[in-house]
């Protein structure tokens, strides 16, 4: 159970529920099975064998299930061509745009209920106590998509993303210009540059060494950090972004063999786990946030 990357929200006035609640509430939308006509469903599922809310130490873990029908477009392309060729021989006539599109729309009804289906699970980690909810989403659709079944769900639930004092592209612009973390972070080889005049142009390093002069140049000639690959405190690396989001989040070698040396089996790995990733991310967050000047205070 580690998180490959962390959409960052604060819960406002932090969780005025029990874990019981919480189980309770997310239990009246759970996932249900696409119907013959739906393209998707969306509802929670167990993270682990029972219970909606998986709580260890003080720590939540919860997961969003979406059933999607897999009908690609070019197969309804496909059979509403077949069909409008085979009205055109059949009836000697051309076949409108507005029937085309009909047709399309029939084939689709028609195509629903025999498509395959596939599922997939979106996590998120919740520290009632300090207030943090992190969502394991790679894009801002699925983050987006996991908070609004959340909200429909919980309804008076209270988040807003995470903010620093000091935007973390200048922070970071300042790191690489000075060649130096603060304590406890290193700078790692990934990073891209942005032109502050025109957002569009980029420039991007990939496992590249950032101490040559050609860094400099670019920060020297008005370039910003919007993407910054970094570790801290020798346990987690990840690319931190400019909208103080988190991606390729990994957990280093030290900390996954804590975890299973403590661990004696799978069911009790999977609880480890998720225990130590909890505590880390507490820890990194605060350091992160006050590395980036404190969290922005809310008027």
């Amino acid at each position: 159970m580690w998180f490959r990357n962390l959409r960052i929200y604060r819960l406002s006035s932090g969780l005025k529920m029990s874990q019981s609640q919480f189980n309770d509430i997310l239990a009246k939308h759970p996932l249900t099975r696409c119907g013959s006509l739906d393209m998707n469903s969306r509802g929670w599922v167990f993270p682990k064998e029972a219970g909606f809310v998986h709580a260890i130490n003080g720590q939540w873990l919860v997961a969003l299930g979406v059933e999607q029908k897999l009908l690609p477009a070019t197969v309804i392309r496909q059979v509403t061509q077949e069909r409008v060729v085979q009205i055109e021989a059949e009836q000697n006539r051309k076949v409108g745009r507005k029937e085309v599109r009909d047709l399309r729309d029939q084939v689709a009804q028609e195509l629903l209920p025999k498509a395959f289906t596939r599922r997939r699970t979106t996590w998120a980690w919740i520290d009632p106590v300090h207030g943090w909810l992190a969502i394991d989403a790679g894009s801002d659709a699925k983050a987006d998509e996991f908070l609004d079944v959340l909200g429909k769900s919980v309804g008076d639930i209270q988040l807003r993303q995470l903010q620093s004092e000091v935007s973390p592209s200048a922070v970071m612009t300042g790191w690489l210009a000075e060649g130096e973390a603060p304590a406890r972070f290193s700078i790692d080889d990934d990073l891209e540059l942005r032109s502050a005049a025109s957002g569009q142009s980029a420039i991007r390093y990939v496992r590249h060494g950032l101490e040559g002069k050609e860094i400099g140049q670019h920060i020297a000639d008005g370039k910003i950090v919007t993407k910054l690959g970094v570790t801290w405190n020798d346990r987690v690396s990840f690319v931190l972004t400019d909208k103080l989001q988190v991606k390729r989040l990994a957990f280093l070698d030290i900390l996954k063999d804590e975890a299973e040396q403590s661990a004696a089996e799978a069911d009790e790995q999977f609880d480890i786990d998720f225990a130590l990733m909890a505590g880390e991310l507490n820890l990194m967050l605060d350091d992160l946030l006050l590395a980036l000047g404190g969290e922005l205070k809310q008027v």
